[in-house]
């Protein structure tokens, strides 16, 4: 397909000659992005880590929350060779109530779950128990998402996503499983990722933000809630 920019009659010299600059910065973007995955991807094999336990319901997650089941680490993994994926959601021990900010998250992963299992393993891990975890996953309808409590494990401790107070922070974090069963952590990241950066360290892992970067009054200062 012949590359073109939408041209509408009215567009004046100014508007073009600065819609070429931002394609042109776009396509920075793209590439510097393409160079940050590829260095990620090139990381060398990460520590090996505990085969940390957590506690899950049923399947389905309107029968119920029991029978309540005991799921290491490493039987997350349904194959050798695929990589693990689990997203730490700030929700119990001091974190009272669900963050409306890995809720947001959480509802994108929902949706497109069918599509990473494809690809790679996929759960959502947070400190709340059992139940109060499912509640507000069948509030939101997450059917599609494995659900683990943990808050009896270091898991998320160790992880970064939880200090020794019980004050959760939001992480996603990516294991390998080698093929002796040994579990190793191959990569995590934060919101924070400087002092400078509160809350955009993962925002690529939600496409809300940009398609509101696409308008001209952008993200502005709003924040998800859970009343909608």
């Amino acid at each position: 397909m012949m590359l073109r920019h939408t041209r509408l009659a009215d567009e004046s010299a100014d508007y073009l000659d600065a819609r070429e600059e931002l394609r042109l910065a776009e396509i920075g973007l793209m590439r510097h992005r393409e160079k940050v995955a590829a260095q990620r991807r090139a990381l060398p094999p990460g520590p090996p880590v505990d085969d940390y336990t957590f506690l899950e319901g049923p399947t389905d997650l309107d029968a119920g929350d029991t029978p309540v089941r005991e799921v290491t680490l490493s039987e997350l993994f349904t194959a050798a060779d695929r990589p693990l994926i689990v997203y730490h959601f700030m929700y119990g021990k001091l974190q009272t109530a669900p963050c409306p900010m890995c809720t947001l998250w959480i509802d994108g992963f929902n949706g497109i779950a069918h599509h990473i299992a494809r690809n790679a393993d996929f759960a959502i891990a947070a400190a709340a128990d059992v139940p109060t975890l499912r509640q507000h996953a069948r509030n939101r309808s997450w059917h599609r998402l494995r659900l683990l409590s943990c808050g009896d494990s270091t898991f998320k401790y160790d992880l970064g996503s939880e200090d020794k107070d019980g004050e959760q922070d939001s992480t996603i974090s990516v294991f390998t499983r080698d093929g002796d069963d040994t579990v190793r952590h191959s990569y995590s990241t934060h919101p924070r990722m400087a002092d400078d950066i509160d809350e955009r360290g993962i925002d690529l892992l939600a496409p809300v933000w940009h398609l509101l970067d696409l308008t001209p009054q952008g993200r502005d200062d709003w924040y998800p809630s859970l009343d909608y």
